[in-house]
């Protein structure tokens, strides 16, 4: 899974061991579940993805809340996001906004993308803290900053809509065009709408914006 693929530059020997597991391999399962069992943080997150997904065991959403839950403990900020999501649909534990924000934020302070960019839209909605445009722009910036498209598309809409910031249409398009850019369908409507009510000068300042952008890490 792509989501957790960068956890694995550190142990290269536990991605030969999720690929193989992914296809059927019994015997890489086994071993997973072992390793897990012996409270390594990163395939306790795997087992937990796999459960979820039904990717090489069948769907099980309390056994992904289970490992989850022992990778999130240990500190693992994928696995924390990943638990907080399940808190936040309801999916193998009771719904719960107050525990899904404690999960996002244990993840988010860590630099995790995704559990800033959820932590974002917890403020901007108002769901499990008390609504907070200023905090949802800090938690969406962070993670749009290290690239992650949903979080980009959601700063462009504050931009744009002067939540949380002053508008900015230049900043607007520019989170805009580079989630778009990523295949973010939600991003290509936006930029859509932005290219039919914007002036060229402002569109070009966007894109010449969009050129100069670096991720940081």
């Amino acid at each position: 899974m792509e989501l957790f693929k960068k956890y694995f530059q550190a142990d290269q020997s536990v991605d030969g061991l999720y690929e193989a597991a992914s296809k059927g391999d019994s015997a890489a399962l086994a071993q997973l579940r072992a390793l897990g069992n012996r409270g390594d943080d990163l395939v306790q997150f795997i087992l937990g993805t796999m459960y979820e997904t039904g990717d090489g065991f069948p769907q099980d959403s309390v056994q992904a809340v289970f490992w989850y839950r022992k990778s999130a403990d240990q500190g693992h900020a994928g696995a924390q996001a990943s638990l907080g999501l399940m808190y936040a649909n309801g999916i193998g534990v009771p719904q719960d906004s107050v525990q899904a924000v404690f999960w996002y934020r244990k993840s988010a302070e860590q630099g995790d993308a995704l559990g800033q960019s959820n932590l974002g839209l917890m403020y901007a909605a108002g769901i499990g803290v008390p609504k907070d445009s200023v905090q949802a722009v800090s938690w969406y910036r962070k993670s749009a900053e290290q690239g992650y498209a949903s979080a980009q598309s959601n700063l462009g809409r504050m931009y744009g809509n002067g939540d949380g910031v002053p508008i900015d249409w230049a900043m607007a398009y520019m989170w805009q065009n580079l989630a778009a850019a990523q295949g973010n369908e939600n991003a290509k409507k936006k930029r859509e709408i932005l290219e039919n009510v914007l002036t060229p000068a402002q569109i070009a300042e966007g894109q010449r914006l969009s050129r100069e952008w670096r991720p940081k890490p």
